[in-house]
Parts: C-alpha cells; structure tokens; sequence
C-alpha cells in the first residue's frame, strides 16, 4: 500500500525520533514534534499501523502510577523504506563540498549590508540545482543574517530551536521565524520574493529524507554554536 504525502510525513518523523531515543514514541510526543493535535497524529499513527509500518504497544506511564499508555515505533518495513530515500555517497560527498561553499559565503559576507544580504540571496538562488543545496543556501544565509542581528534575537531563536523537537520540525521553525523578522525589515518587494522563497523551502525540506534533514540541522546547530 502507497503511504500518501502527509503519512510519509509522519512516519519520517517517527523513524527519526525513534532513532535517536532508541524507544517506542508516545503519540503526544509525534504530534508536538510534526504541530498537530495529540489526537490526528494518534488516528494517523493507526492509519499507518495498517499498512504495516509502524507497531503499537503499551508500556507504563511514569507520571502516572499504575496507569498505561500507548506507543508507537517502526517496523523493519518503514526503516527499509526510507534507508532507500536516503542521499547515497555521491549526494555525502556533494553535500560536503557545499558544505564548504557554505562557510566559505558566512565568512565573506559578514560585513555585507542587510539590504545587499537579500538581494544576494535573490540573485544566486536560481543556481542551487538540488533541494539539498537550496536548502542549505536558504539556511547559510539567514544564519548570516541571524549573525548580524545578533543580541536577544539570535539568543532566542537559539533557545527556540533547541526545544524544538525533530529535525525538519526545527529546520522550518528556524526558517519561518528568522524570515519573520528580515521580512519586517526590508522593503516590500523584496519582501515577496522572500515569501516565494519560503513557500519553495516549505516543498522542498518535505521531500527531503530524513538523513539530508539531520545533514542540515546539523549544520545549523554548528553555526550558531
């Protein structure tokens, strides 16, 4: 059975999370990662039971004496699935170059302008040909910008992406709010293009596997160290 685009979703999400606790997920934890409802990701959760790629189990709740609560992790069939989504060695090593390209840019254009930061960005963006390398370019240069800004607003965001569970749920945190704050402080036509730009990020990071998502959280994590 075909998982749809929103169930991929959620299944990444879960694979994720379970990989880095190495224990089942509670459906609560799913839904604050992914933003919805306890119980949508619970009746998402079900859905995704049926085709096989996830099991359900139930393990004592250790806030609440006695009582029980339901958990999920997935199954052999969902890890298979998406070590096949996975970038294979060539996209490692492209990643890596950009890597380097990168920080080459957060070094050069530390004592660029505001104004001339967006534009950049404008200008260049048609030359990033993989989702990855878009993505990454989008992030070094609001890192960039973040940099400038500095003070509280860094150190807020900073706070806000180290709560944020789950690593495409804190990539778009990261975008949306910093994007938020360039918005409000450049002029109106730029202002657009940079909301196209985000609509692009949105797509594009919802594509992406979920081992391109811990390649790009990690490098932001690393930056704004």
């Amino acid at each position: 059975m075909v998982l749809s685009k929103r169930r991929l979703q959620f299944l990444d999400e879960l694979v994720g999370m379970y990989q880095r606790q190495r224990l089942p997920i509670h459906y609560e934890a799913l839904a604050n990662a992914v933003g919805v409802s306890k119980w949508t990701a619970y009746d998402m959760l079900k859905a995704i039971e049926k085709s096989g790629y996830v099991t359900r189990s139930y393990e004592v709740n250790p806030n609440e004496t006695g009582r029980s609560q339901v958990v999920f992790a997935p199954t052999q069939k969902a890890t298979e699935l998406f070590e096949q989504q996975r970038p294979h060695e060539g996209t490692i090593e492209k990643w890596e170059e950009s890597m380097k390209a990168l920080w080459e840019m957060i070094h050069s254009l530390k004592h660029t302008s505001i104004q001339d930061l967006m534009k950049k960005m404008l200008d260049d963006i048609p030359q990033r040909q993989s989702s990855l390398e878009f993505c990454g370019y989008i992030l070094g240069i609001l890192i960039v910008y973040l940099k400038k800004v500095g003070g509280r607003t860094e150190v807020a965001i900073r706070r806000v992406i180290n709560k944020t569970a789950g690593y495409s749920t804190s990539l778009l945190m990261f975008v949306g709010t910093v994007m938020g704050t360039v918005i409000q402080s450049v002029g109106e036509e730029i202002s657009n293009e940079l909301a196209e730009l985000l609509s692009s990020y949105v797509k594009m990071i919802g594509s992406l596997s979920n081992e391109e998502h811990k390649l790009l959280a990690d490098f932001v994590n690393e930056a704004l160290a």
